[in-house]
């Protein structure tokens, strides 16, 4: 008894193995619905969709993008956290969904980025750049810091939101350079970016895409950013200031449900890398502030492993959270 129960166990294992292996064979064979957890017209969005056509011709299905905005990105998150294990719902994020909404609101976010998604690759980065006035009597950020420190409280950064990932850039500068600059959340970057040319703040931080057309023109100057962008070389890093540590960028990634069969995940990175790589879709994703810049899945997951420790300090030592 004990022989014919052991065969068929062995039976059993031997035909999901071989099940499991046609299956990621013949992946994919019918359409991949793309979620993007963001409205129309954001940058994930965007992204999203300029790629989504060149990754269906790579994997030779149609790759349909999804809008399911909320929460932050919770909500379409969520929807891919709990979809089927098979390859044919793939999530496209910001670091918003992932790291940011789980430090400050873990009570509305019932997955763990870390247990519950697949990293599949980093996909873009949207520098955010900290701005002034071309004619503010600081040129520089330096000097900015100076006459923060000179002048305590007068300096007002605006930033598109609470908790926002612009609120924890300028605490890692608060933190770096001891000048006292005080945070005015606005409600997304538009306001923010029309209350610096009404000078009604003197300075802002957020992505570069709302900023562009504005430095292009001149009325704007970057005098510090979290990532290189080649429109705008002369705008310097932290670290090429000389400080310790870099300003925190948004980066938008490619993302399974958890348990998504080796052989899918491994099919999904080659076309994810192929695309990133696309010198066409970066030339058009440059114009509008965002570089293509991917990382495999193990550089993706220690990227967020590192970025969730160091928002989560922030976060607890500027009074954010508990």
């Amino acid at each position: 008894m004990t022989k014919i129960i052991s065969l068929l166990l062995a039976i059993t294992i031997l035909f999901f193995s071989s099940a499991s292996k046609l299956f990621g064979q013949n992946y994919p064979d019918r359409s991949i619905n793309l979620i993007i957890p963001m409205a129309p017209g954001d940058g994930v969005d965007v992204s999203g969709r300029l790629m989504a056509e060149e990754f269906g011709k790579l994997l030779k299905v149609s790759i349909i993008p999804l809008n399911k905005p909320g929460a932050t990105g919770t909500v379409g998150t969520d929807a891919v956290v709990k979809s089927k294990k098979d390859g044919y719902t793939i999530l496209f994020t910001n670091s918003a969904s992932i790291i940011y909404t789980k430090i400050l609101h873990s009570e509305n976010v019932p997955y763990d980025s870390f247990k519950d998604l697949t990293p599949l690759g980093l996909a873009t980065v949207s520098p955010v750049l900290v701005v002034v006035q071309s004619d503010a009597p600081y040129k520089n950020f330096k000097e900015l810091v100076e006459y923060a420190k000179k002048n305590p409280g007068k300096v007002r950064c605006g930033t598109p939101g609470v908790g926002s990932v612009s609120d924890f850039n300028v605490e890692i500068i608060k933190s770096l350079t001891g000048a006292e600059i005080t945070i005015v959340p606005f409600k997304g970057a538009s306001p923010a970016v029309t209350a610096l040319l009404g000078g009604h703040v003197e300075a802002i931080a957020t992505a570069i895409g709302p900023l562009i057309t504005h430095m292009r023109a001149g009325k704007m100057k970057g005098i510090v950013t979290s990532n290189k962008f080649p429109e705008f070389s002369d705008v310097p890093t932290l670290k090429q200031l000389g400080y310790q540590q870099d300003l925190l960028g948004v980066w938008f990634a490619y993302f399974a449900p958890a348990g998504v069969p080796s052989q899918i995940s491994r099919t999904l990175v080659s076309a994810i890398e192929k695309v990133v790589n696309d010198q066409s879709i970066s030339s058009k994703l440059a114009q509008l502030g965002m570089i293509q810049e991917f990382e495999p899945p193990e550089k993706l997951l220690t990227r967020m492993q590192e970025e969730y420790k160091m928002v989560e300090e922030i976060a607890k030592k500027s009074g954010m959270v508990k």
